[in-house]
């Protein structure tokens, strides 16, 4: 591993984040190539952190955009702040009346859409911002629509943007991009061309342990182990919605808050709410087969 590489991976742990080699090589070819890096997997594995932790090491701020079906240019880019320009008329159209404050019409045009009017969404302030580059996170790409894939692949591209009534307003500084999805729609060829590429998978047992320990202070060894055992046994039933590593975590403080050290079948059963996310999964999971998973877990 070249050191730069394995200084973000120490970074990284700094920050309770477990980077295996893989992602913290594609975080740093990302900066150093000034790329975005879109990052798949299933929920709850850990994308939008890699974004808060490099907001995190960088010492700068976090932008995110949050997608959705519907999403539009003006939510995600600028809007003209309404009140304020209709305010700015009224004003202007006393001072008129009263003689005291007459102007050519093409200057309050100008002066309402000025900059002060201007109100900035997360992509047009992730290209303003001139102190430092920022950490731009559009998180769960996929829930947006194919229209507005369309529209990142020139931001993206040039990171640049044009706005009729200012002209082009380019970046001071290229943020570091991280798009996240959960693959509940194919994300389309044009937008991955213009990215890195990063997977991350479920972790496996050692690793799950290592998060649990470091996200979660104080908890005991064995009670770590046990749970870990217990959601890797799960995620192999057929499933609905498998639980992540954030369920993994959310359990963990359940049963640290409930003064656990160690797992029990109606503890897990009363807390089973914390992993499962669906009712099918939850009518799947019977009590038997809770306190067989369990058993199994306290037993290795």
């Amino acid at each position: 591993m070249r050191p730069e590489i394995a200084a973000l991976q120490a970074a990284m742990r700094e920050f309770d984040y477990i980077a295996e080699p893989s992602i913290a090589t594609a975080v740093h070819l990302s900066r150093a190539m000034e790329k975005p890096l879109l990052v798949e997997g299933d929920a709850g594995v850990g994308k939008t952190e890699i974004a808060k932790v490099m907001a995190g090491i960088m010492e700068t701020e976090l932008i995110r955009l949050q997608c959705y079906e519907g999403l539009d240019v003006n939510t995600a880019l600028y809007e003209w702040n309404y009140q304020k320009q209709l305010l700015r008329l009224r004003i202007a159209s006393e001072e008129r009346a009263a003689g005291t404050g007459e102007r050519p019409g093409n200057d309050l045009e100008d002066l309402i859409f000025g900059r002060s009017y201007l109100l900035e969404r997360p992509l047009l302030r992730a290209i303003t911002k001139t102190d430092r580059a920022p950490v731009l996170l559009i998180d769960e790409i996929d829930r947006a629509d194919e229209g507005f894939e369309a529209f990142l692949l020139e931001v993206l591209s040039d990171f640049q943007v044009t706005i009729p009534e200012l002209g082009t307003i380019r970046a001071v500084h290229r943020p570091l991009v991280f798009l996240t999805s959960n693959r509940t729609r194919e994300i389309g060829d044009a937008l991955r061309r213009r990215c890195l590429y990063l997977y991350i998978e479920h972790p496996p047992f050692e690793k799950e342990v290592e998060i649990v320990r470091a996200k979660v202070p104080g908890i005991a060894d064995r009670l770590a182990v046990e749970i870990t055992r217990f959601v890797q046994e799960l995620r192999g039933r057929q499933l609905m919605k498998p639980p992540g590593v954030a369920e993994t975590l959310d359990w963990a403080r359940a049963l640290i808050t409930l003064h656990r050290d160690s797992l029990d079948a109606e503890t897990a059963g009363e807390t089973l709410g914390c992993l499962i996310k669906d009712r099918h999964d939850m009518r799947e999971l019977g009590e038997g087969e809770v306190g067989g998973l369990v058993g199994a877990a306290r037993a290795r």
